[in-house]
């Protein structure tokens, strides 16, 4: 894909009872530090993969939902700082964060990676990347793109229910009842006008089926649910 961009496949893990994919993003920054975003479950063949690549410097989670195994890759590399949004630093109260995450990217990889922050919402907000060199946006749950194979694989007749959401790989959306907690709509509203403005080849998402092409366009397609 690109020479500092990596993902790993994690485990499926279980949502209200469904079945999701797990998968988390790794960059070397121009210093040769790793951002990891929303780590899978930490194993033994996973280290030495990333061992090779170099220091594991950011541990990164994009929303509240994304944090299973900050503290196993945080205990694995003692020296990496942990960061969030605000609502992952509260439900995490038990591990220790830099500053929160918002619209603008922390010093630490502010020429690698660009960051959007999706707010106004009474449920959930979450903090969308852009890595620069590689032209690809990052995702974490604003866009679902499940695969009728994965979801008739894993989830049986109940993938109806993937499709009434918006969840397919045709509709790639946020779920509809997330959709509709954005009661404030202004501030999510500024960040699709920043995430559109990256020049992006590729959306990265973590359930679901990853985009190699045409990124801009999915994107434009997938927040159009936001209106004007």
């Amino acid at each position: 894909m690109h020479d500092a961009l990596w993902i790993a496949e994690g485990e499926n893990v279980s949502f209200y009872g469904a079945p999701y994919p797990t998968r988390s993003v790794i960059a070397r920054l121009e210093n040769g530090d790793l951002w990891v975003w929303s780590p899978v479950r930490f194993t033994a063949d996973l280290r030495a993969d990333v061992d090779r690549l170099g220091p594991v410097r950011h541990l990164v989670s994009p929303n509240k939902l994304h944090h299973l195994y900050l503290k196993q890759w945080k205990t694995a590399y003692p020296e990496a700082a942990l960061w969030g949004p605000q609502s992952t630093i509260k439900k995490r109260s038990d591990l220790s964060f830099r500053a929160p995450l918002t619209d603008n990217p922390p010093q630490d990889w502010l020429f690698d990676i660009d960051q959007a922050w999706f707010r106004g919402s009474f449920a959930m907000d979450e903090v969308v990347f852009f890595h620069r060199p590689s032209g690809t946006a990052i995702v974490a749950d604003l866009v679902q793109t499940f695969s009728d194979r994965f979801l008739r694989k894993h989830w049986g007749w109940f993938r109806f229910l993937a499709r009434l959401d918006g969840l397919t790989q045709d509709q790639a959306g946020a779920p509809r009842e997330w959709r509709l907690s954005f009661i404030n709509r202004g501030p999510a509203r500024r960040a699709r006008a920043k995430v559109l403005s990256w020049n992006c080849q590729r959306v990265i998402m973590a359930h679901g089926e990853w985009v190699r092409t045409n990124g801009h366009a999915l994107l434009e397609k997938s927040f159009r649910w936001l209106g004007a």
